[in-house]
């Protein structure tokens, strides 16, 4: 399966097609709102204005499987996102990223990029980079900033 052929949840829970991407450049995060990498939402959203323009995406999918960094509902992570970091990229329905109810997004993201430490998702704003064809380019950890990728993406503008 391509990455256009999957469907995802958005805050509202209503079906959205990974398809409705088709063309653009996209930088897929797993995020928590109480995580110590919480702070690179700024980041997030500092690429997502340079380049949204040109055809980037941020989708930003929270999972609460790392230490419950992600408590609350939906809307409560989207209003601390709004309010203290003023994002407006694309937030999602939360998400589980591994084990058996793994989103199946997720589970072909890491099938694609493995990453040096296997398949498992280690922790929260793993960023995953797809280029404009739907192909899974680049696996990045958590410790990997927003502003170090940024050369990569604009190579896949």
């Amino acid at each position: 399966m391509a990455i256009y052929e999957y469907k995802v949840r958005d805050a509202k829970g209503r079906s959205v097609p990974m398809a409705e991407y088709r063309g653009k450049v996209l930088l897929i995060v797993n995020t928590a709102t109480g995580c110590g990498f919480t702070p690179q939402y700024e980041g997030l959203q500092t690429l997502y204005e340079k380049y949204a323009a040109e055809g980037f995406e941020v989708l930003d999918f929270p999972c609460n499987q790392f230490a419950n960094q992600a408590p609350g509902d939906v809307e409560d992570i989207i209003s601390f996102c709004r309010s203290k970091y003023h994002t407006t990229f694309q937030q999602f329905d939360k998400v589980d990223v591994n084990g058996r109810n793994a989103t199946p997004l997720f589970s072909f993201l890491k099938k694609e990029r493995g990453g040096m430490l296997g398949s498992d998702i280690k922790w929260n704003f793993t960023k995953f980079l797809v280029d404009r064809q739907g192909k899974v380019v680049g696996r990045f950890s958590p410790v990997v900033t927003p502003d170090q990728i940024e050369d990569k993406i604009k190579e896949l503008l």
